[in-house]
């Protein structure tokens, strides 16, 4: 990394970011989760003081298992089952993010998880999308602009794929920008769903695909050479195709070459890979290589209640750990942006007018 002026973690808070891997259902307010517990009925919370609350969610997901993190959503999903409630949840994710200097994110979820009490997919996507557009004018009102699009999951362990690929379709002019499959990596292959992405590649539609986490090259192989993703949700484990040489030098094999040459994004969220198990720690976690070797590096949360983070927050992990500097912080913001489920004119429009102006003062 450069040795340009380190940001402070206030500062970061105050710089515009970019924000492509978040999931709405692991992004809660612990005081909602107990004020939505209460108003629905919902009596499985481990506890209802919202202070204990926050704290076992951060310690739950410290298991170092991806399916034991996976979990603590139990909760999370149990007190989202109204319109209601996926609304303001959706309302209070934008604001957050806002108030975090998010001027883009994709926030991802599976409408499949929240129908228990008789919603359907439809109105689940469109109370989402009701809570998106009331967040999005209360963070304007206080001077902060964002823009947020909707990333439809079907849980990859279910049969109902090829339908949320369906959703997506019919919901991408009004607040979808694209899909993904989501859950438990083993025993369950991105081309267990081959049949959605070959209809989302008919319909010129957007995708990204979870792999690489918990399971190693194989997943990303399949998500990149079977499936067709435009982008890998964490792809993290690439650094398995990559050698270190007792002299320092990296050589890539032809997987990692391929991800590096395509420009392939990855939606890498540190904090949350220390959780699951798929880095050690923040100062040994593989995005300080990925970025030195310029693969197409971006910076998430993942999920902020679990991981008890911001995306502000992962970037000052980074400068701990690695001295990131303000270019670095810039080059990811850019990498994301350019990433994005929405169109050329609009992702241009906030990396020309938003973020350079932004960082052009400090790089």
């Amino acid at each position: 990394m450069s040795t340009r002026t380190v940001p402070t973690p206030q500062e970061l808070r105050s710089a515009p970011k970019v924000l492509l891997h978040d999931h709405l259902d692991g992004g809660l307010r612990p005081g909602t989760v107990v004020e939505l517990a209460d108003e629905t009925g919902y009596s499985g919370l481990p506890t209802t003081d919202v202070d204990e609350l926050g704290r076992w969610f951060r310690d739950a997901a410290d298991s170092g298992s991806l399916e034991k993190y996976l979990e603590t959503f139990a909760h999370t999903c149990g007190v989202m089952q109204t319109e209601e409630a996926l609304s303001r949840v959706a309302a209070e994710c934008v604001e957050d993010l806002a108030d975090d200097g998010v001027v883009y994110a994709e926030v991802r979820y599976a409408p499949e998880l929240f129908v228990e009490r008789g919603l359907s997919l439809e109105a689940v996507v469109e109370a989402v999308q009701d809570g998106f557009e009331r967040g999005r004018k209360a963070a304007a009102e206080r001077g902060k602009q964002i823009r947020v699009g909707q990333l439809l999951c079907a849980m990859r362990q279910h049969a109902r794929a090829l339908e949320i690929a369906d959703l997506t379709v019919r919901y991408r002019d009004r607040g979808v920008v694209g899909f993904d499959i989501a859950g438990p990596e083993a025993g369950y292959p991105p081309t267990r769903n081959l049949d959605a992405f070959e209809f989302l590649r008919e319909q010129n539609a957007h995708f990204t695909i979870h792999a690489g986490e918990a399971f190693g090259l194989a997943s990303i192989w399949e998500a990149i050479q079977h499936c067709g993703a435009e982008r890998l949700g964490h792809g993290v484990r690439i650094v398995d195709d990559i050698t270190t040489a007792d002299d320092g030098s990296v050589s890539l094999g032809r997987l990692a070459a391929y991800v590096r040459d395509r420009r392939i994004p990855l939606e890498v969220c540190p904090s949350s890979n220390v959780q699951t198990g798929a880095a050690s720690s923040i100062a040994e976690h593989p995005i300080g290589l990925l970025a030195k070797l310029r693969f197409r590096v971006t910076v998430n949360t993942d999920n902020r209640l679990m991981s008890g983070c911001s995306v502000s927050s992962e970037f000052a992990a980074l400068v701990d750990a690695f001295g990131f500097d303000w270019s670095d912080v810039q080059w990811c913001t850019i990498n994301a942006m350019k990433s994005a489920f929405v169109s050329f004119d609009e992702r241009l429009d906030i990396i020309n007018n938003v973020i350079k102006p932004w960082y052009a003062e400090r790089v």
